[in-house]
């Protein structure tokens, strides 16, 4: 059967096309909220979820945290998922979504982690003047962008650089970089292998 991955989406979808188009086997597409990635899940005929946070109080303080990351556990453990790739996913999950696929949950961040975590990594990264950023793929936790490193990779910041033409950079080397990092784990996996020995096998990327 191979080993099933699930992509989590939250909006347009241009990572999981990214791993769609360079032959990432992807079993399921899960989103928070309805959103273009779904629709690109259709198109590429994969089985689509939609567990919708408004359905667990939205995005206010009322937010039921536990429960929709216990929900969303149960529901890709039902369909035999292996490993999880976040792709743009908007919400921080609880320990016991991570407690169900230890050290199988991976996201890619658009910084070189350590460095600029949070949702402002484009802007506090033009705002600190650095000359260069780029983006990482890692374990995720449930610290926020914290977690093994896996690979990263560099992109230069232009002199002219705003916001915008500095993420648009930078997402591309993440539609390069996280089907590269994913098609490894996968295969380390069927090998019976851990994620963390993919580590040396990233610098090559």
């Amino acid at each position: 059967m191979g080993v099933r991955l699930c992509v989590l989406v939250s909006g347009s979808g241009t990572i999981l096309e990214a791993l769609v188009a360079r032959g990432v086997t992807v079993s399921l597409v899960g989103a928070d909220r309805p959103c273009r990635g779904l629709e690109v899940a259709d198109e590429a005929g994969v089985e689509a979820l939609l567990l919708d946070r408004a359905a667990y109080g939205g995005f206010a303080a009322a937010f039921d945290r536990e429960r929709y990351s216990s929900d969303l556990a149960h529901a890709l453990r039902e369909r035999g998922i292996d490993v999880v790739a976040m792709a743009g996913f908007g919400t921080v999950l609880a320990a016991s979504f991570h407690d169900a696929f230890p050290g199988r949950v991976l996201n890619t961040h658009p910084s070189l982690l350590p460095d600029f975590k949070g949702w402002h990594a484009v802007a506090q990264a033009l705002a600190a003047g650095v000359r260069e950023t780029g983006c990482t793929v890692h374990v995720a936790t449930v610290a926020l962008d914290d977690g093994p490193i896996l690979a990263q990779r560099r992109v230069a910041v232009a002199p002219d650089d705003d916001e915008s033409r500095l993420h648009e950079r930078i997402k591309a080397a993440e539609r390069e970089l996280y089907p590269a990092v994913v098609t490894r784990v996968m295969a380390a996996l069927d090998e019976g292998r851990d994620v963390s020995s993919v580590v040396r096998e990233m610098e090559e990327l």
